[in-house]
């Protein structure tokens, strides 16, 4: 493992691997790649598709792209992958990579979880008005059952802990009916199994959210665009595109970077966020929002941003979140593609290892 100043946490999408849910909706064997495939630019200079490079259109339930992908985080500087969990009532979806994951001890990597608390809609895939699974919360009983399905991970030696404690992140925060007393519940349950308290972090986008209020340890501030603008393309871009029909909301990368490293207000607990990359557009079309120019060098610069406001952090809580390691059709990746290769891997590394 690099000697890093910073604990560089990925997030990771156990999407790559068919399941019946994905073929009845989609049709059979569609998984992230079959957007990724399909994908075409939409504006001059728009770049897709993305192709990936080192690891191909991999399949999950294979162990040896599990391996491939944690030696390639490893050897980057990146600590762990932090799989999006899927629990609805009691169903699970997607749980399959994790699960193989766990039981066998393989690959040797660090990890942790972030329940991904949303409803899915056909929204993504050209469906607007259409429910797939609805995120609903039966209470006790389900919060229950579902500390008991995740126990086996909490309790892997392999799991990341912040001070002691099994890391959880919650995807929507405000959307749980009871948030204190769900997360109270869910560190008791910890320590009846043996293990500390969970340091819980929910997901925000604004700086002002008070994850104490709610019951969390911190929040994990992620950052796309400003949402009073998401409507307005770049200034940039805007003599491009005057009236054009079928083009997606675009923003310029570097413009964007400054906002993404936004400081939390003064007394909230709050970790940073980094993002390689974003342009949904093979899942949206004309419907997705595209951070344009996006490069290695940028990146950098945004890493150093935050790296800078980490470092006074104790060693324990200097925590770096990265969106994502491999969200492919969201144009969000770190994995290396024929573009830039591991240029961007490469640029986090760097920044992670300076000392100053």
């Amino acid at each position: 493992m690099i000697a890093s100043n910073a604990r560089a946490i990925a997030l990771y999408l156990p999407q790559y691997h068919p399941i019946p849910e994905n073929d009845a909706w989609w049709g059979e064997g569609f998984t992230e790649w079959t957007n990724v495939r399909k994908a075409r630019p939409l504006f001059a200079g728009h770049y897709q598709p993305h192709v990936p490079a080192d690891l191909g259109y991999y399949d999950l339930r294979e162990p040896e792209i599990r391996e491939a992908q944690a030696e390639l985080a490893r050897a980057h500087g990146i600590e762990a992958f932090c799989y999006y969990d899927y629990w609805f009532a009691g169903r699970r979806v997607l749980e399959r990579p994790l699960q193989e994951v766990v039981a066998s001890g393989r690959p040797d990597f660090p990890f942790c979880i972030c329940w991904a608390n949303q409803s899915w809609r056909g929204v993504w895939y050209g469906a607007r008005h259409r429910t797939l699974i609805e995120q609903t919360y039966p209470g006790v009983d389900d919060h229950r059952r579902h500390f008991e399905a995740l126990l086996p991970a909490f309790a892997d030696p392999r799991y990341v802990h912040v001070n002691g404690r099994p890391l959880l992140l919650i995807f929507r925060p405000g959307e749980l009916p009871d948030p204190r007393r769900t997360l109270d519940l869910w560190r008791e349950l910890a320590v009846r199994a043996g293990l500390p308290p969970l340091y819980i972090v929910g997901q925000h986008s604004d700086p002002h959210f008070d994850p104490h209020r709610l019951g969390f340890d911190a929040s994990l501030l992620v950052k796309l665009a400003p949402r009073s603008e998401w409507r307005r393309p770049d200034r940039r871009l805007r003599s491009f595109l005057g009236q054009m029909r079928g083009v997606p909301t675009v923003f310029a990368y570097d413009r964007m970077v400054r906002d993404f490293a936004t400081s939390p207000v003064d007394g909230i607990r709050s970790h940073p966020c980094v993002i390689p990359n974003w342009d949904n557009t093979p899942r949206s079309g004309a419907g997705g929002l595209v951070l344009h120019d996006s490069s290695p060098e940028h990146f950098r610069a945004h890493v150093r941003t935050v790296m800078n406001r980490v470092r006074a952090e104790p060693a324990d809580e200097r925590l770096i979140f990265i969106k994502s390691w491999n969200e492919w059709a969201e144009g969000n990746h770190l994995e290396p593609d024929r573009k830039w290769g591991r240029a961007y891997l490469e640029a986090l590394r760097d920044e992670l290892v300076a000392t100053s």
